[in-house]
């Protein structure tokens, strides 16, 4: 294999495909990043044997072929290099031959054959969504997935697909028993049967770090792996295995206890607030009294906060205990300027919801 490439261009493929890798990795092969040619293009691809992610570039290719080569090393070489055209060529006993002017690097590789396959998806349906949409869907849903070894099946975020005839309903859920975020969205597309399965955490964060604001991305689903593609990277993984819980059970229909806050300020509150929290004492104190919102926080040995809130109320007195992380997890990816936060008494969860979403957080024992 002999070919010619621009500096910038490979580097940031290698850091595309690179992010999987792991110092945990048992094979030598799964450390190293496999380089085939494909006409005017290379195509890189690495894989924990779990998650498999491709990225294609342009490329003068000189002599076709295929190569391996380790992942940190090939990134430390390519960034310490000077701008301009790198020329990558594969010699005898798999080494490795780069150049670029007067510098020359040789790296040893191991060759094709043992790198793992990629599973094909070929027959499969294909449903294709804006990049935008599902970024901002896995923005609003996946920070609140559960990483307790104990419930494997929480370690990960549900897509759900559901047929309408001209329309589907595309939703993500995520939980982890304290808290569940659903969002959802109808969009004009034909599926033929409805699809659901749930993506492990770690494929949610290469496709929200991978995802853009604009084009669209391919998702086929296969009976134990899923595929998305979009602008030149292919994502492929192995599901996970299981019921997902029935969400929609804990859904609360909607409260008459409510007020409207504005996101930016409340986010500041909140963190005022959390600066006294310690991992025995995390519920910070809500409290509702007419036309205002009380949040206070006291914490033995450490101290107090309290900060009050005008807000439009004139139903009950009522207090309750949240994990102020647990809201400030939401915020972070609400989009509006404002929100309602829904309550029913001190041991039911708080609410948030809009149209195509909601956010149900459980309630605190305060002194905890």
């Amino acid at each position: 294999m002999k070919i010619k490439v621009d500096k910038s261009e490979l580097l940031k493929s290698i850091q595309v495909v690179g992010n999987i890798i792991t110092s945990k990795n048992m094979l030598p092969i799964l450390s190293n990043i496999l380089f085939e040619t494909q006409k005017n293009k290379i195509r890189l691809t690495t894989t924990d044997l779990d998650i498999g992610i491709s990225n294609t570039l342009d490329v003068e290719v000189l002599e076709p072929g295929a190569i391996t080569i380790p992942t940190k090393r090939l990134n430390d070489v390519i960034k310490e290099l000077p701008g301009g055209i790198i020329s990558l060529t594969t010699k005898k006993n798999n080494i490795v031959d780069i150049e670029l002017e007067n510098c020359e690097f040789k790296l040893m590789g191991l060759p094709k054959e043992e790198f793992p396959k990629l599973p094909e998806f070929k027959d499969k349906e294909q449903v294709v969504l804006e990049q935008a949409l599902l970024k901002q869907m896995l923005n609003m849903t996946s920070f609140a997935v559960s990483h307790e070894e104990t419930r494997y099946v929480l370690n990960g975020l549900l897509l759900e697909i559901k047929s309408g005839g001209e329309t589907a309903t595309i939703k993500l859920v995520g939980t982890d028993g304290r808290r569940l975020a659903a969002a959802e969205k109808k969009l004009p597309l034909k599926v033929h049967k409805d699809l659901k399965i749930i993506i492990p955490f770690k494929t949610v964060q290469e496709l929200v770090r991978n995802l853009k604001e604009e084009g669209d991305v391919s998702v086929v689903i296969g009976p134990n792996q899923v595929l998305f593609e979009m602008d030149g990277i292919t994502i492929i993984s192995r599901l996970i295995e299981g019921d997902f819980p029935d969400y929609q059970k804990v859904i609360p229909h909607a409260s008459n206890i409510r007020i409207k806050l504005n996101k930016e300020q409340f986010i500041l509150v909140l963190r005022r607030a959390n600066l006294f929290t310690t991992p025995d004492f995390q519920a910070v104190r809500f409290e509702l009294f007419k036309n205002k919102l009380v949040v206070s926080k006291s914490t033995p040995d450490v101290g107090e906060f309290k900060e009050e809130i005008q807000v439009e109320y004139s139903g009950k007195e009522l207090a309750i205990g949240f994990n102020p992380n647990y809201i400030l997890d939401m915020l972070k990816s609400w989009r509006e300027e404002e929100f309602n936060l829904e309550f029913y008494d001190a041991e039911k969860p708080g609410v948030v919801r809009s149209d195509n979403y909601v956010y149900i957080v459980q309630p605190m024992r305060l002194g905890s």
